[in-house]
């Protein structure tokens, strides 16, 4: 099955991420969690992979963000191959190049909409009033501009996720890498926040990969794909 994946994919010069024969054994486990995966995601595409709990959906998407380190093979961003790069040298790639968002939003309690938007801007050294001005635009696109100087405790569940998804695109990353970005939400709500991460990727050609339980969602995706026995295989 990988060798069908590998062949509707390669021979592009434009790959965001992409990994080969990547391989993954937690100590203590007899068999790998990942065994063998090759995946390129090439420019403005769309990616879902599907699989049940434990089946290695969100180690794969660590891996590809260079969160976590394979037991065998190599992750590229941007044709960089990461373990060739310092602990420093991938951070700045990571913020550079890709934006998370995770099933819970991992929003910061004590500081605003605005303030956690503007995070990521400012940990890459970004005068405070230019990070807050780009936050709030990016607020303004996922349709809270309304909400900028409320704390996280007083947003809803999808208004939450929505600041979550704007702090993943403030630094108008070529990737967005979403780990069950819906699965702590209700099912209208959850469709809404999936709706606009495809208008994201539509409108400014963001890359997207989003690793879901929810068959439903991912068929919204033009490539699915299901994680079983360590392996892709194409749905």
């Amino acid at each position: 099955m990988n060798s069908t994946i590998n062949s509707t994919m390669n021979n592009s010069e434009n790959n965001i991420v992409s990994c080969q024969n990547l391989y993954k054994t937690y100590q203590g486990l007899e068999v790998a969690v990942l065994n063998g995966i090759d995946l390129n995601v090439n420019a403005g595409e769309q990616v879902a992979i599907v699989g049940t709990s434990g089946s290695g959906k969100s180690t794969l998407l660590h891996l590809l963000a260079g969160l976590d380190a394979p037991s065998s093979g190599e992750v590229r961003i941007l044709n960089q191959t990461l373990t060739r790069l310092s602990e420093t040298q991938k951070g700045q790639l990571r913020n550079q190049s890709l934006g998370f968002v995770y099933q819970f939003h991992h929003l910061l309690p004590e500081f605003t909409a605005l303030e956690n938007v503007a995070m990521p801007l400012l940990i890459r050294r970004m005068p405070r009033e230019q990070a807050l001005t780009l936050a709030a635009e990016t607020l303004a696109k996922v349709g809270l501009q309304h909400r900028l100087e409320h704390m996280p405790g007083e947003l809803s569940g999808g208004e939450r996720q929505r600041a979550a998804v704007a702090r993943a695109l403030v630094t108008q990353p070529q990737c967005i890498l979403a780990d069950e970005p819906t699965g702590n939400l209700d099912r209208h709500t959850a469709h809404a926040v999936f709706d606009l991460l495809l208008e994201v990727n539509q409108t400014q050609q963001r890359s997207l990969v989003v690793v879901t339980h929810d068959l439903e969602l991912a068929k919204k995706m033009q490539r699915q794909y299901s994680l079983v026995d360590g392996k892709l295989q194409v749905l």
